[in-house]
């Protein structure tokens, strides 16, 4: 379904095994995502390889990703139900994102090519500092400026 998204391919992943999964873009990034089985964790080693172990986890995750598709808002949604995957159409201040919701566990905010322009208009180190101190009333190492309560 991610390669869907992008226009891409999927291919099996068997360096990290049954269940694993890689999603090229086919863009001139290169991009890639690779999933793993939901319960299979990584910690750092000194051989740069990541130490697995099975063990369970929740199915809603710490985090979410902003990801460009080429797709229409239509067409990221006729994925979605396809795969049963909630998803909504939100407006985040200055842009739009679709929440496309993995499992109905994992959140990906797809950015189709109008929206993108919209994000790469206001998400930038001086807008994202703008909006800190103007909206949130923080400094951008996250404490309260002069006269703000914490939050």
């Amino acid at each position: 379904m991610l390669a869907e998204l992008w226009r891409g391919q999927a291919f099996y992943f068997p360096m990290v095994g049954k269940g694993s999964w890689v999603a090229h873009a086919g863009d001139d990034r290169r991009t890639t995502i690779e999933v793993y089985p939901r319960d299979l964790a990584f910690y750092p080693n000194e051989a740069g390889e990541g130490y697995q172990r099975n063990e369970p986890v929740s199915r809603h995750g710490p985090f979410h990703a902003a990801i460009a598709t080429p797709l229409s808002i239509e067409e990221v949604q006729e994925i979605g139900s396809r795969y049963g995957c909630h998803t909504v159409v939100c407006q985040r201040g200055p842009f739009r994102v679709i929440e496309y919701w993995i499992d109905n566990a994992l959140m990906l905010e797809m950015l189709t090519p109008e929206m993108q322009a919209e994000y790469q208009r206001a998400i930038t180190p001086d807008g994202w500092r703008t909006m800190l101190a103007n909206v949130w009333k923080m400094s951008p190492e996250g404490e309260p400026l002069d006269g703000a309560a914490a939050a």
